[in-house]
């Protein structure tokens, strides 16, 4: 799936794309979970169960979702999940992609922020 076919993004992009937003979905984990439990966690770092999906895996289906506007029921499927781990991975990915700007190809230093914006910069 990590495929420039599937995301759109050469695996060396892929892989500064991961880095760059591992960081702050961590912290977005972390603030909701403190909010949850009212209170600092008690446990250590990793304790407790793993996720469905990896960070990896959140990213690309992500990506995969947004570039193919796939169902997330058939993404599901081929990651052996439930639909709403989809749902939920997707819901969490693409604030932090909005938040970092997607690049216009062709046009160096232009960063889209909304779908708006697509539209004014093909005309």
């Amino acid at each position: 799936m990590s495929h420039r076919i599937c995301t759109g993004i050469p695996r060396r992009r892929l892989a500064k794309l991961i880095v760059e937003l591992a960081d702050p979905w961590t912290a977005q984990q972390e603030s909701r979970l403190r909010e949850r439990r009212g209170r600092d966690r008690i446990r250590a770092a990793g304790a407790g169960p793993d996720h469905d999906l990896t960070f990896t895996d959140r990213v690309i289906a992500t990506l995969v979702v947004l570039r193919f506007q796939l169902p997330h029921a058939a993404l599901a499927l081929f990651y052996n999940v439930d639909r709403a781990t989809i749902t939920r991975a997707v819901g969490e990915i693409r604030p932090l992609l909005a938040a970092r700007g997607f690049a216009v190809p062709g046009m160096p230093g232009v960063r889209l922020r909304t779908l708006g914006q697509l539209s004014r910069t093909k005309s």
